[in-house]
């Protein structure tokens, strides 16, 4: 199976209280790693001569493929924690946006910018490719401009008809008109709370297991990443446990290598139910 990751690679300024750490990051990052060890994975993404090469080389190692844009500079983000949970975000520069679709007879799209590098051409040809299509709600809703992160609204007609469609329920606000049976299915997250979904428009709720968490980045691109691809292999409701299971398992140990018998025994902890009925699937 081949997987194409669109959205930029970052350079993440992290701060937590005096100590500050350099590392990669951005949707297409955590999105891709998620999917390395299922899928044959390439990221199309832009970033310029200061971004480390080492992180690319990284990926390469990992069986992910990179196929950049040119740009003078690479997309940075400083992240500031105020908790486990809460952060305050300010962009301080951007590479350049991705217009063109690579060739190669992709399985899996995954759109998943974070500073509108991907345009309203780019998701109607990921559309129209024929392929199974998800986006994440989170980079369509940020202004462009450099400075502390603000967000914007965006009309739904932008994600009508893609398969898969991910927000968390403070970027879901953001989203003019709403249909949840515009798209295949939408999860709405919710952190370690109850988060809903969508199927063709059919409301279900679902309960993650519950885990330690120390740091929630990436969460959210996992969740996408991995519902995507279980939902091309696997019927939708142990496609969801099964995405659950592993956004779990990546957020208590922040890697990605673990067994297919921890994510069954973790899926068991995730609880999905139609709404509007008690028993859980």
């Amino acid at each position: 199976m081949k997987c194409l990751v669109i959205g930029h690679l970052t350079r993440d300024i992290i701060i937590r209280g005096s100590l500050i750490e350099t590392r990669i990051g951005g949707g297409a990052y955590y999105s891709a790693a998620a999917l390395s060890d299922f899928c044959n994975v390439d990221v199309l993404t832009s970033y310029g001569e200061d971004f480390p090469r080492e992180w690319i080389k990284n990926l390469w190692e990992n069986g992910i493929r990179v196929i950049a844009v040119p740009a003078e500079g690479s997309t940075i983000y400083r992240l500031e924690y105020l908790d486990a949970n809460r952060r305050e975000l300010a962009l301080l520069s951007k590479a350049e946006p991705i217009k063109e679709l690579p060739g190669g007879g992709y399985d899996i799209i995954i759109l998943n910018p974070v500073a509108g590098e991907i345009g309203i051409e780019t998701v109607k040809a990921a559309r129209e490719s024929g392929t199974l299509v998800a986006a994440d709600v989170q980079g369509f809703i940020r202004q462009h401009t450099l400075g502390k992160v603000r967000v914007k609204g965006v009309p739904f007609e932008v994600f009508k008809g893609i398969h898969v469609l991910h927000a968390d329920v403070s970027e879901i606000k953001h989203v003019n008109g709403l249909d949840p049976a515009g798209v295949g299915v939408l999860l709405i997250s919710n952190g370690e709370e109850r988060g809903t979904v969508y199927r063709k428009g059919r409301e279900y709720r679902y309960r993650p297991a519950t885990v330690q968490v120390g740091e929630t980045t990436g969460a959210g691109d996992v969740f996408l990443a991995t519902f995507t691809y279980f939902h091309h292999e696997y019927p939708f409701v142990q496609a969801l446990k099964r995405a659950g299971a592993l956004t779990a398992l990546f957020l208590k140990y922040r890697h990605f290598d673990f067994s297919g018998e921890e994510i069954n025994k973790m899926a068991m902890r995730v609880y999905v139910e139609p709404a509007g009925e008690r028993k859980a699937l």
